[in-house]
């Protein structure tokens, strides 16, 4: 099969990941057509993500002011099979950036679920420059909200079959449309280093910005949390699968 152009390009750097066990119950009224959710053992798990999106370029050419900036997003897994071989993906439930045209586009494009909020990051580092702590944020309702990771020690590749590998080893994404059919899309990047978070924090009103079905899920400790290096990456332009 021939890849699809690409789309976009850009690097993504100090992820920031909080993942959290979920009833798949509550998530399975909103798979995409033709895929199924994906586990690692028998847990199932949302994830939120925040990021720094950094070089970015959409059909090669870089757009004034929208090059950098961040990203949060809540997102759980899924995969589908093509030509017997599993296909294992990410489905967006929500995800927030700085600018009104990036939302647009994404909204536009591949359907996606963006919102544009005012957004900061900081990244506190170690005196010899190593990073040691993320905090990613937005304002919304008249105060910030956020998420905050620390951590210590060296980066480590994870074991294919650990469950670092199967949040940040996915590399497809899907989208429900309106009309319940399904956009697919792939995103192409190298495997990442982690470091294991020491603390972790999600602070935020789950039940107005992702619905009250994610409240108890989101409301205690992450199961696990870590924070991936980033790279280079490459978006390709989705295709609308003939399914529904």
């Amino acid at each position: 099969m021939v890849p699809e152009p690409r789309f976009l390009t850009a690097c993504w750097r100090n992820l920031a990941m909080l993942n959290y066990q979920i009833d798949p119950a509550i998530l399975a009224a909103r798979v995409p057509a033709g895929c199924e959710l994906d586990s690692w053992g028998d847990r199932t798990f949302v994830s939120v993500v925040g990021f720094q999106f950094l070089e970015t370029r959409l059909l090669g050419l870089a757009i004034p002011f929208h090059t950098s900036f961040e990203e949060v997003n809540l997102r759980y897994y899924v995969r589908r099979k093509v030509d017997g071989q599993w296909r294992r993906g990410v489905v967006f439930v929500k995800e927030l950036v700085p600018r009104r045209a990036i939302a647009f586009i994404a909204r536009a494009v591949y359907g996606e679920n963006y919102a544009a909020l005012p957004m900061r990051h900081t990244v506190s580092r170690a005196d010899d420059g190593t990073p040691r702590a993320l905090r990613y944020e937005w304002r919304r309702q008249g105060s910030w909200e956020g998420l905050f990771l620390g951590f210590s020690g060296l980066p480590t590749t994870p074991a294919p079959d650990s469950e670092e590998a199967f949040i940040t080893e996915h590399y497809w994404g899907y989208s429900r449309q309106r009309d319940h059919s399904t956009v697919e899309y792939q995103v192409e990047h190298p495997r990442w280093s982690v470091w294991s978070a020491d603390a972790s924090e999600l602070s935020c009103d789950v039940a107005t910005l992702y619905g009250p079905e994610f409240v108890a899920a989101l409301s205690g400790l992450p199961r696990t949390a870590f924070i991936a290096d980033g790279s280079a990456i490459v978006v390709r332009k989705g295709r609308r699968l003939g399914i529904a």
